[in-house]
């Protein structure tokens, strides 16, 4: 209630967007950052006209599958921007989409000619989301880009779940934002002095060197006269009786759901406005076409979504020929050839590009003034990195972001990796440094339970190769999930999980064996007396084990589980394959929790890795102590065939 009259101007008088068509490209795009006020943003759209929030859907808020849920949900609504909920992630989604609009607008645009890229991305944020530090680490990045295009107004109203901000949060916000590169402004009264909001948004507009900050001091609950300035009426509705009174109070004569008709008369001007900006756009797109067509060609396919033909056969195959090398550095090369075949390819580290090997070298860095450039550099800001990602991966559907941390530091970021996954956000995460196999940095940067709650995510695919085939085949399975393409058809994160240590090209690999989740790459022509599985670096492992058993005139066979996930959606006629139920003898190992390993391995099988933290010591001391061996998993497959 207390932000309603800014979202009104907003909506009413500055948002370019078509309620009759909500994928019109060149829309301006809106984000509730404060998602609790969802009702504010169905209201809005119900009342500009958008099918997708009806009167009925608003009488459904919060209801077993009601297209209006507790929190805006991009997946849900058509119509709503971003999947917005954990406070902080709403504004850093926003950095997101206007670091796309620059981008694409600076490859695009002609100069002396109509833009065919431009638009506006507005926010609306809260206390909660200024208190969370990674609304901070993402004002940071967009202060430094200089994303002229972004504006956030801050509802300003000093009141959080637990009462009065003023027991906990006492900065001067607007202060922290100006020494961030913002162009900040207040509006001392939000509840009715709308003029001001106009004018603050029309001076942001023509500030076109840094993103704009609009403190607008507002009192929650306005016009209730009882829970005004409370935090009562933060997230629960204000009940009967109240809404009687604040009725009286605002001298407001209609009923529950009645909406006057010069509310949609008023409103309903977006119909028409949007239709129009929508038909100057396709005009503007017509005249660049003529004069732009291989320009103009691969604009289209970005906003297809559509992947180039043939993109996959810039990804290089190995023989056991080719030097072993770390999967970090197979990355690198699947990154820069995927560089040079798909144009909306991007993404960058977290200070980490030269551990990561994430830099695509025919390209600079992305900076204000050269927006057209390709590698992000997010300097150490895990948590809004990603979710900058998630807005750059749901503003165009042709986009396709990456970004890179140690395998370790998804701690820092796992909300948004979380986000990705639920919001259908199309990113691909490069972690490096997968296991103690990193060595002496020790146990704050090894990680161990990584892999397990990765795993253990909906709607996410978590991949570990164990040489360059594998590589390849994951950056091709990783990149159609970005598009839907798989048997659900539904878009899905990948998180890369790759190596610092090197490891050879074995003769059993495959990328299409990768793409299967679960293949096998050693002993597959006759039936197993014992099953070794094993992921990345320790794959390698499995087979040299394989092979002292089969010495001693045992069958053994090794199966690369490359993604749990992958493999757990083949028919069942090839899992049995793969793993013959009536083969009892079965060894993972994996530098890693063993949780979730007796999933495939069975109760009667063993699981070798790391089930309690590392230690600082070089990366072969380290395996030898804990015990992940190629000697070990022999020893742990003679006992189980015993």
């Amino acid at each position: 209630m207390g932000a309603a009259p800014m979202a009104y101007v907003l909506y009413n008088e500055f948002m370019r967007h078509n309620p009759k068509n909500p994928a019109y490209f060149n829309r301006d795009r809106f984000v509730l950052s404060a998602g609790h006020g969802s009702m504010l943003q169905y209201s809005l759209m119900h009342l500009t006209g958008y099918e997708s929030v009806s009167l009925d859907d608003c009488k459904q808020f919060r209801q077993w599958k009601s297209k209006t849920p507790g929190h805006p949900e991009n997946f849900e609504t058509k119509g709503i921007e971003v999947t917005t909920g954990p406070l902080g992630q709403g504004i850093s989604n926003a950095v997101g989409l206007a670091a796309a609009e620059a981008h694409l607008a600076a490859r695009f645009n002609k100069p002396g000619e109509e833009p065919i890229v431009d638009h506006y991305t507005y926010c609306i944020l809260g206390d909660g989301c200024n208190m969370e530090g990674i609304s901070n680490e993402a004002a940071s990045m967009a202060g430094h880009w200089g994303l002229g295009k972004l504006i956030a107004l801050y509802d300003d109203n000093k009141i959080s779940i637990d009462g009065h901000t003023d027991i906990s949060f006492t900065e001067d916000v607007s202060a922290r934002f100006e020494a961030l590169g913002w162009h900040v402004q207040h509006v001392k009264d939000g509840n009715t002095d709308l003029n001001s909001i106009r004018k603050a948004i029309e001076q942001a507009k023509a500030v076109t060197d840094k993103p704009s900050f609009i403190k607008v001091s507002t009192l929650i609950g306005y016009g209730s006269p009882n829970k005004a300035d409370s935090h009562d009426v933060h997230g629960a509705p204000l009940g009967k009786d109240e809404t009687l009174a604040t009725r009286e109070n605002l001298k407001w004569p209609y009923g529950d759901f009645e909406v006057p008709k010069e509310a949609y008369e008023i409103f309903g001007n977006a119909q028409k406005q949007g239709a129009a900006a929508q038909a100057e756009w396709d005009k503007a797109c017509s005249a660049y076409s003529k004069k732009y067509p291989e320009e103009y060609k691969e604009f289209k396919q970005l906003l297809s979504g559509e992947l180039p033909a043939g993109w996959a056969d810039a990804l290089p195959s190995f023989t056991p020929e080719d030097k072993g090398l770390a999967t970090r550095l197979h990355s690198q090369t699947m990154l820069n050839a995927l560089a040079g075949v798909l144009p909306g390819f991007l993404g960058g580290s977290a200070d980490l590009a030269p551990s990561n090997m994430t830099l695509m070298k025919a390209y600079g860095d992305f900076q204000k003034g050269q927006y057209q450039e390709r590698n992000l550099r997010f300097g150490v800001r895990e948590h809004a990195m990603g979710a900058i990602c998630n807005g750059i991966a749901l503003h165009t559907s042709g986009l396709i972001p990456y970004c890179a941390t140690f395998f370790i530091f998804t701690d820092y970021m796992r909300a948004a990796i979380r986000m990705s996954a639920l919001s259908e956000a199309g990113v691909i995460y490069v972690m490096t440094h997968d296991s103690i196999g990193l060595g002496e940095d020790g146990p704050t940067h090894q990680p161990i339970e990584h892999l397990a709650s990765f795993r253990a995510m909906p709607n996410i695919l978590m991949m570990r190769p164990g040489d360059g085939n594998e590589t390849a085949g994951c950056y091709k399975v990783a990149v159609e999930n970005t598009k839907g393409i798989n048997a659900e058809k539904r878009v899905r994160p990948s998180v890369l999980a790759l190596s610092r240590q090197g490891m050879p090209n074995l003769p059993g690999t495959s990328k299409e064996g990768a793409a299967k989740g679960g293949y096998i790459v050693h002993g597959g022509d006759a039936k197993p007396d014992v099953i070794i599985l094993a992921t990345g670096s320790e794959l390698s492992m499995g087979v040299d084990a394989a092979k002292a058993l089969e010495k001693e005139g045992k069958k053994a066979r090794v199966v690369s589980m490359v993604c749990w996930e992958l493999f757990d959606e083949q028919s069942d006629s090839y899992k049995e394959s793969v793993l013959p139920s009536d083969v009892e003898a079965r060894v993972s190992v994996e530098a890693g929790s063993t949780f979730g390993w007796i999933k495939y391995t069975g109760t009667k099988g063993a699981n070798i890795g790391v089930d309690h933290f590392g230690a600082s010591a070089p990366a072969p001391t380290l395996y030898k102590e804990f015990g992940i061996t190629t000697d070990a998993v022999v020893e742990a497959a003679k006992k189980l065939m015993a």
